[in-house]
């Protein structure tokens, strides 16, 4: 409890200065002339004065406030290296104990966990700020933090801090650990398909002499492409092709150094896009139908297509004595399109096209030899499927996936997906086929085939084949076994998704990873990691996922649609993520290219140094300290807040307010007697 005098003046205090100064001037007079009673009366003014300031008498209740001193636990994933983790438990319950002992002190644990997936690096500093943000600047005794050093928030003046308490520091692991870290300094984020990119890395040892010859494995999605031998310390080049469109995962990975701390870091990884310059394509249109346009349309929508297309509108041996300038604005290159330059194409369209003389058998066998070899071929067939000159009766047979009965069915029909059409993504999820049957237009015609080998994805009645899928060594072929896909173009009957079904059929063709049927894919959605299994089968195993810090996580997936599985984990670390299903391994990076959190993961004490310094705090190795932590010293003046084998802490003297009470002096009945009684005084001396 402590005492005071309050004044809440009646007048404005410059009236009542004035006044004071009047009274004063006339004390002196009163007093100086030595009169009867001027004494008296100088102070019945003075009197009268205090009176008009209204002086009051306080009491004040008071509450002592408790000093907080802020424990900062470091959950950061490069603390499960080694014996950190089993460190930081007995620091931090031996801590505890420790701290109870001092009375008036409130101990606040804060644990700062950077393994959010949206922070990249351990920010004890940030966290020690959200943990104090309640607490007034004066009442904070220090702060103490369990961490391997590695802080990558660190403030480079003391008063960013935003009170005057000491920082101390409990390092976890130990002294000379040796580590070897992998890192990607410059690396592309596109590139044109089938060019090569260069990328730029960096091998580090820590503990070690710099300068070994480390050979190091290049990975591009999981398949070795490289292994080149470099310096240690020393930037390092790679040249990787970009093999596909789509994601090319590049991954670098330097062998384990002896006794090193982890195996985390000896491995970085980029996604490198892969954009193609021009998709070429070679369209070769046989007896004119009203579909052709339909190709040619779609093909020449799409800016990525280079198409060339070529017409036969008459075999050679028709001779009416036509000029020849009359014939064809272009002569049909057959040489140059089906021997030399065959290999720059990506995909070879055959639509509605029969023998007609204009290719020789040995261009067929190109083809076939373009299609094992990695090429793409699409037959679109009609009536000339069944002909003599079909193509079917050329070397083509050896790769087409169905063989021609010799009929035709000439009837309306609904085309529909069959249990494997429903699960290919070529067709999986078609607009329309949702329903049965589907909401598409009926087809007219079917070419009666018998499916050789492939999938059959689009079936008419009595399950003859309509699309026929099939892989043929590195490459891929399609048969259209109608030709009334353009009644979905023209929007007869409701037309149906032509856009789609033939889009996806060329892009799948052309080996876009996105369609592959049997895939594995990892991506994020919002603060999820999505593992996302394409699959023709009728179930998956269970995925393995390994994070950035090394830990497995086992995932059931579960089917979203037909043909495709699906399951979600936290992204809560930054870094290269791995997933494996079966045979299928997934890879994708979160956040930068090299994490902070595992870029160097030795323990130090240097990054701490400078803001301990400037508090007054200190540093000790756990390690060093033999199971146990400083003593633990309440100090309430001076400036050495740290000894070899103790730690202080400020002590505050702070208190708050819980009640007041006021007692006015010239109030009421005290002040009027008070008053009364100085006039009276002055009237008594008078008197006599």
């Amino acid at each position: 409890m402590s005492y005071g005098l309050a004044f809440e003046p009646f007048l404005p205090w410059p009236m009542l200065g004035a006044l004071a100064v009047v009274a004063l001037v006339l004390a002196v007079l009163l007093v100086g002339a030595r009169t009867r009673g001027g004494a008296i009366r100088a102070l019945a003014l003075l009197v009268g004065l205090i009176a008009l300031a209204n002086p009051s008498l306080t009491r004040e209740e008071r509450e002592p406030l408790s000093s907080v001193v802020a424990v900062v636990v470091d959950k950061s994933a490069s603390q499960n290296f080694g014996d950190r983790t089993a460190q930081t438990q007995a620091a931090r319950a031996a801590l505890d104990e420790r701290l109870k002992r001092i009375p008036g002190l409130e101990i606040r644990t804060i644990e700062a966990d950077a393994r959010d997936g949206e922070t990249d690096g351990t920010r004890l500093f940030s966290a020690l700020s959200a943990g104090l943000a309640d607490v007034p600047p004066e009442r904070v005794a220090g702060a103490i933090m369990i961490t391997d050093g590695r802080v990558h928030d660190v403030p480079e003046q003391a008063s960013a801090l935003g009170f005057n308490a000491p920082i101390h520091g409990l390092i976890t692991g130990q002294a000379g650990e040796r580590d070897r870290r992998v890192a990607l300094e410059k690396a592309p984020r596109f590139g044109i398909v089938g060019q090569r990119q260069m990328l730029t890395f960096r091998v580090t040892d820590e503990g070690v002499p710099a300068g070994a010859r480390v050979g190091v494995i290049v990975r591009r999605d999981g398949e070795v492409i490289a292994n080149p031998v470099v310096t240690a310390g020393r930037p390092a080049q790679v040249e990787v092709e970009i093999a596909h469109a789509g994601a090319n995962i590049i991954e670098v990975e330097a062998p384990p150094l002896e006794g090193e701390l982890t195996l985390v870091n000896n491995r970085a990884a980029v996604s490198i896009d892969g954009v193609r310059d021009k998709l070429r394509v070679l369209l070769v249109s046989g007896e004119p139908n009203v579909g052709e346009r339909t190709w040619r349309n779609l093909l020449k929508s799409d800016a990525n297509v280079d198409l060339v297309h070529f017409t036969i509108l008459r075999p050679p041996e028709k001779q009416d004595g036509t000029p020849i300038n009359e014939l064809s604005l272009i002569a049909f290159p057959t040489r140059e399109l089906f021997q030399t330059k065959i290999r720059d194409f990506d995909l070879i369209i055959f639509d509605r096209y029969a023998q007609q003389g204009v290719l020789p058998q040995v261009y067929f066998d190109n083809i076939v030899r373009y299609v094992r070899n990695g090429g793409a071929l699409l037959v679109a067939a009609g009536t000339d499927f069944v002909d003599t000159g079909s193509l079917y009766n050329t070397p083509l047979e050896d790769i087409l996936p169905a063989a021609p009965t010799g009929q035709t069915t000439e009837a309306p029909y609904v085309a529909k997906l069959t249990d494997l059409g429903k699960r290919h993504p070529v067709t999986r999820g078609l607009p329309g086929s949702e329903s049965d049957p589907p909401h598409w237009s009926r087809f007219f015609r079917v070419v009666d085939a018998e499916a050789r080998s492939g999938v059959t994805v689009l079936s008419a009645p009595g399950d003859k084949p309509v699309l026929q899928l099939d892989r043929v060594g590195q490459g891929r072929v399609a048969l259209l076994l109608s030709d009334h896909f353009w009644l979905w173009a023209r929007g007869y009957d409701g037309g149906g998704p032509y856009i789609d079904l033939l889009r996806r059929l060329s892009h799948w063709l052309m080996k876009e990873p996105d369609l592959e049927e049997e895939r594995l894919k990892l991506s994020t959605s919002g603060r999820d990691l999505v593992v996302e299994r394409q699959t023709m089968g009728e179930s998956v195993p269970v995925a393995q996922v390994t994070t950035p810090s090394g830990a497995v996580r086992n995932l059931t997936l579960t089917q979203a649609e037909p043909g495709l599985w699906r399951a979600t984990t936290p992204a809560d670390e930054l870094g290269l993520w791995r997933a494996v299903n079966g045979q299928l391994t997934a890879l994708t990076n979160i956040g930068p290219l090299n994490p902070k959190e595992f870029a160097e993961v030795t323990s130090t004490k240097d990054w701490l140094a400078p803001i301990a310094t400037a508090t007054g705090g200190g540093l000790w190795r756990l390690s060093e300290l033999k199971g146990s932590v400083p003593r633990v010293v309440a100090v309430s003046s001076g400036e050495r807040l740290a000894g070899d084998d103790w730690m202080g802490l400020r002590t505050r003297d702070v208190s708050v307010v819980r009640g007041i009470g006021l007692f006015p002096v010239f109030a009421g009945l005290s002040g009027l007697l008070l008053l009364l009684g100085v006039i009276t005084a002055a009237w008594v001396r008078e008197g006599r």
